[in-house]
């Protein structure tokens, strides 16, 4: 008995004179920073960053975090109560605001004694010029940049594998990654197989309807959701003349283009929004309403003459799938759209469904999409 103890005790010391494994990891920018992992306390610099941390940990999504951005909670409320009724603790962790308009509160987040702050790679600069990058070295905290909005086609698969070093989910993250390289191919192996493919044109606004966005006719480059299009066998018109992720198309452009497709992305934006003249689509929407708020949308001056609006081919996209490492559904989901008798046999619903299975610690529910005719969607 006393051998087998003393051998318990020997292991036992073992484990904890074990030094913790430190590592570099080298994030979106190129920048190099030595941490731990996986990293004990973890400040989620945007909160919807969680949609890809949750497919990493599952159950295990809170081990680590200790704050995060307040984002969640106006932009994509519906997937935040799935996640607070899933986790509750969720409700009290630190909140905190947005580095690029200056609203997050460095000595607040120092006082966390996080090892690692996660940034989304838009926030890079002000980061920098500001001194928070700086000051949070001084703190012993390391700033990770990651991106799956920006340039997700170039950046997704690497940030997946930081968070996946991060979090110590490495396998896993090698796991989402070839889930989402093979529901991509459904798509885009079938496209280069076509011959005499032709792709039509395309018209994808950035959150009409949502006041809290600047501008009018908002719309995509040869980026994110712009990108997308192109990867379902579309051809995004405003690439012609947007050059960056997001910019302006003007109504006289719009015209002369006449897309054979229009498509609004649309989220749950009434914490935020004054007029509620958005697209509710997203977990657990109501179609109904979506179709209704889509026929006003199309409404605007300009708009009844699109061939898109007078041949029903009008359609909605829930807005977050533009910074997550899923958005292979939306692409599956564009291409049944664009080509509806090739992308026959793909049923985008359940791709998503089965990705919730296999990698999310929260239920499905469809709502993600809605299309003025029943029909297309």
């Amino acid at each position: 008995m006393l051998i087998r103890l003393l051998g318990a005790w020997i292991a036992l010391s073992a484990v904890l004179a074990t030094p913790l494994l430190s590592a570099e990891i080298t994030d979106i920018t190129g920048r190099k920073v030595e941490i731990d992992v996986p990293a004990k306390r973890v400040l989620v610099g945007e909160a919807r960053q969680i949609h890809t941390i949750a497919a990493l940990t599952g159950g295990h999504l809170l081990d680590h975090i200790v704050g995060w951005r307040d984002d969640f909670f106006s932009k994509d409320p519906d997937s935040y109560a799935a996640y607070a009724e899933r986790f509750p603790a969720l409700a009290t962790l630190p909140r905190f605001g947005y580095v690029p308009n200056n609203t997050f509160d460095l000595e607040a987040a120092i006082a966390l004694s996080p090892d690692v702050i996660t940034l989304n790679l838009e926030a890079q600069k002000v980061a920098a010029e500001s001194g928070i990058e700086e000051k949070a070295a001084a703190a012993g905290i390391a700033i990770v940049y990651v991106d799956f909005r920006v340039d997700a086609a170039r950046n997704s698969e690497n940030s997946v594998k930081i968070l996946g070093q991060i979090f110590g989910a490495e396998a896993r993250a090698e796991e989402l990654i070839a889930y989402r390289r093979a529901q991509l191919a459904r798509v885009t192996d079938r496209l280069a197989e076509t011959s005499n493919l032709v792709r039509p044109k395309v018209f994808i606004e950035r959150a009409p309807g949502n006041d809290a966005e600047n501008g009018c006719s908002r719309s995509f480059g040869p980026y994110n959701f712009g990108e997308m299009v192109e990867q379902a066998g579309g051809h995004n018109i405003a690439a012609d003349v947007i050059k960056t992720t997001f910019g302006d198309l003007n109504l006289e452009q719009l015209i002369i283009e006449n897309p054979d497709h229009y498509i609004a992305t649309g989220s749950n934006w009434a914490a935020e929004s004054k007029t509620n003249r958005f697209v509710h689509v997203g977990r657990g929407a109501d179609s109904a309403a979506a179709q209704a708020k889509l026929k006003t949308l199309m409404e605007r001056t300009g708009f009844p003459e699109l061939k898109a609006v007078k041949t029903g081919k009008v359609h909605a996209v829930w807005h977050q799938f533009y910074g997550v490492p899923y958005e292979f559904v939306a692409v599956q989901q564009f291409a049944k759209w664009f080509h509806p008798e090739l992308f026959a046999d793909i049923d985008p619903d359940q791709t998503f469904r089965d990705f919730h299975e296999k990698f999310l610690p929260v239920a499905y529910k469809p709502g993600y999409f809605a299309s003025l005719n029943e029909e297309t969607n």
